[in-house]
C-alpha cells in the first residue's frame, strides 16, 4: 500500500477558522434556545422550533468531538486512525434529526385533528397589559438573526474541507430562519384568532427537520457502508473521486478501481495490477483535482 496524508496549510487554517465558528455557533444557539424557551407559552410551534433549535447543537458538538479524534494517529486498536469519527458523527446527528422530527410532526398533527385551541395571554408591565405574543414574535425574530450568519459562514469552510457535518449544519442554518418565519406567522396567527395557525406552522417545521435528516441519513449511511466519495449533500460520484479512477484507470488500464471515503478523505483500490517500483499516491498525475490531500491511500490487489 502506498499512503500520502497531510493538510495544506490553507486546510489547516480552514479546520481551526471551522473549530472557531462552531463555538460561536454553540454560543449563539445557546442564546436563541434560552429567548425561545422563556417565551413560548403554550404555542406548539413555538415549543416545535425550541426542540429544533436545541437538536441545531448536535453538528457543530460533533464537528468539535470529529476533529479532535482525527488528530489522533493510529494505533494497535484503531490502525487505519479515526477518520470516520466524522461520518460517525453525521450519522448521529441525522439520526436524531429524522428521529425528532418524526415525533414532533406526529405530536403537530395530533394537536390540529384534536382541535386544541391554544390561547396566549398577557401580563402586566409598567402598569398596562401586554399580550405576550409580542415577547414570542421578538424571540422568533431574534432566532433567525443567528443561522443566516453562521450558515453563510459555514457553507465556503465545508465546501473547501468536503465536510458534510458542517455542511449539514450550513444547510440547516439557512433552512432555520424559514421555520423562524413559519413559527412568527403560527403565532402572529393566533394572534388573529386562527388557532389552526400554529399546529400547522409546527407541522411545518417539523417537516423541515425530517427533510434534513433524511437527506443527512442517506449520505452517511452511504459512508459508513464504505459507499463510493459521493459530492456534498448529494448521492453521486463527487468530481474528486472521478478525477481519480480516471487517473488509476489511465495508469493501469487492465485493472479495476474501487473507492471509498472515510471522512474527508478518499481510499482508492487497483484490483488486477501491482504497483509499480517506488509507486507513490502523491506521485499519481490526476488532472483537474486541486486537493491532493484528500486522497489518503492507493492500494493494490492482484
Amino acid at each position: 500500500m502506498s499512503e500520502t496524508k497531510g493538510h495544506p496549510r490553507e486546510i489547516r487554517e480552514d479546520i481551526a477558522a471551522a473549530q472557531r465558528l462552531e463555538w460561536w455557533n454553540i454560543g449563539w444557539t445557546v442564546t436563541v434556545i434560552a429567548a425561545i424557551g422563556l417565551s413560548m407559552g403554550g404555542s406548539q410551534a413555538m415549543r416545535t422550533a425550541w426542540i429544533e433549535d436545541m437538536l441545531g447543537l448536535v453538528p457543530p458538538i460533533a464537528f468539535l468531538v470529529a476533529v479532535r479524534f482525527e488528530a489522533r494517529a493510529s494505533d494497535a486498536r484503531f490502525p487505519y486512525g479515526y477518520d470516520r469519527v466524522n461520518g460517525l458523527g453525521f450519522m448521529v446527528a441525522a439520526v436524531a434529526l429524522a428521529a425528532v422530527g418524526l415525533f414532533l410532526l406526529k405530536d403537530a398533527a395530533t394537536s390540529l385533528l384534536a382541535g386544541e385551541h391554544v390561547s396566549i395571554g398577557t401580563t402586566r408591565l409598567w402598569g398596562r397589559d401586554i399580550w405576550l405574543g409580542w415577547f414570542m414574535l421578538a424571540a422568533q425574530a431574534y432566532a433567525m438573526i443567528p443561522p443566516l450568519i453562521i450558515g453563510h459562514k459555514e457553507l465556503p469552510l465545508a465546501e473547501r474541507l468536503r465536510d458534510k457535518l458542517i455542511h449539514t449544519d450550513a444547510l440547516m442554518n439557512k433552512a432555520n430562519w424559514q421555520t423562524g418565519a413559519a413559527g412568527f406567522l403560527g403565532v402572529a396567527g393566533l394572534g388573529f384568532g386562527w388557532w389552526w395557525a400554529d399546529s400547522i406552522s409546527a407541522m411545518l417545521i417539523s417537516a423541515s427537520v425530517i427533510w434534513d435528516g433524511w437527506k443527512a441519513l442517506r449520505i452517511a449511511t452511504s459512508e459508513l457502508a464504505d459507499g463510493v466519495p459521493n459530492e456534498l449533500g448529494e448521492r453521486k460520484l463527487s468530481k474528486e473521486a472521478s478525477a481519480v479512477a480516471r487517473a488509476l484507470k489511465k495508469k493501469f488500464p487492465k485493472s479495476r478501481v474501487f473507492m471509498r471515503e472515510t471522512g474527508r478523505y478518499i481510499r482508492a483500490e487497483v484490483v488486477g495490477a501491482a504497483p509499480p517500483k517506488g509507486f507513490t499516491a502523491d506521485k499519481l498525475e490526476i488532472d483537474d483535482f486541486p486537493d491532493r490531500w484528500r486522497l489518503d491511500s492507493v492500494s493494490f490487489r492482484v
